[in-house]
């Protein structure tokens, strides 16, 4: 019985703990096709159609360090699509820099019918 307790009940617990814990996403999927982070607007735009809504949010400078020469910079647009999946699913934030998808997220549940490309 000691053995149990000591040796496998602590396993097991840990287990049921990572098991459980919550993964990120990291895909979005549009009708039969997917997107996940790293894809282009244009990959995006063909796999879900038109967002419901587009803004730009920022525009992000980065500074290189050069030789004794001027130090570069280089600035890259951040831009939000908005897709409402309609009343049973979510709204969905997808977070293009640079022309690239940086992150997917929600903001709670979509309204009306939906307007996700295949859904």
């Amino acid at each position: 019985m000691r053995v149990l307790i000591n040796g496998i009940f602590p396993v097991g617990l840990t287990l049921l703990v990572l098991l459980s814990w919550p993964l990120p996403a990291h895909a979005f999927r549009c009708g039969n096709g997917l997107v996940s982070v790293g894809d282009s607007k244009g990959k995006v735009l063909i796999e879900c159609g038109k967002p419901t809504f587009k803004e730009k949010v920022a525009d992000r400078e980065k500074r290189r360090t050069g030789t004794k020469a001027k130090g570069t910079k280089t600035t890259k647009s951040v831009e939000q699509w908005t897709y409402n999946c309609g009343k049973d699913d979510f709204i969905y934030i997808l977070t293009f820099e640079g022309g690239k998808l940086v992150r997917e997220e929600t903001d709670g549940r979509g309204r009306g019918e939906s307007e996700c490309k295949g859904r």
